[in-house]
């Protein structure tokens, strides 16, 4: 998607250690124009498989899972990192490794909004190490629901997240997969 490539070339900073930091269009300042275009693209590339969740995790995936489901007409889930007394009864839950952050969490789905006959698209900010896409396929499994596949905004393709889910069977749609990143020169490299 040549709209986000620009975008990510333009305001994108690269941080020492492999990161990637687009927090004023995407994931803390959000863009809703692009994550507009975002949607349409994701609708596009998914088009007929009769989705009806997006399913995400908190936080930052939520403002882009939300104007991608506006672009289907279905309904957001996301995977709390943390029990609350808001989520009572029956829960799906499973360990999650974050890349950004450096620690495990708990993530959670309340079963009463995830089930037999849902056909669910994940959505997420970013694919690194893929344990956060690796965790929501695993509460769709659980859950007894089909995975249709993963809409993923930037795919960091120098790691092994995006290679181990496709080995694993799941369809995978990146809008910009970055192959290198040189923090000195500022320089990003996409796959064509």
């Amino acid at each position: 998607m040549q709209l986000l490539q620009d975008r990510i070339r333009k305001d994108g900073k690269i941080k020492e250690g492999n990161v990637l930091k687009v927090d004023s269009f995407l994931n803390h300042q959000m863009d809703i124009q692009l994550f507009e275009e975002i949607g349409k693209e994701f609708k596009r590339r998914f088009e007929g498989e009769k989705i009806n969740k997006i399913l995400t995790i908190e936080a930052s995936g939520i403002g882009i899972a939300c104007v991608v489901a506006q672009s289907f007409g279905v309904p957001v889930v996301f995977a709390k990192k943390n029990q609350t007394k808001n989520i009572a009864g029956d829960v799906y839950t499973t360990k999650v490794e974050s890349f950004t952050h450096g620690r495990v969490y708990d993530i959670i789905v309340a079963k009463e909004f995830l089930g037999k006959g849902d056909r669910v698209l994940l959505i997420d900010d970013f694919l690194a190490n893929g344990m956060a896409l690796e965790g929501l396929a695993e509460l769709v499994q659980l859950s007894g629901a089909e995975l249709v596949g993963a809409g993923i905004v930037i795919e960091k393709g120098f790691q092994q997240g995006g290679d181990l889910l496709r080995s694993q069977g799941i369809r995978i749609e990146s809008l910009a997969i970055i192959d290198s990143m040189n923090e000195k020169t500022g320089e990003i490299v996409f796959r064509d």
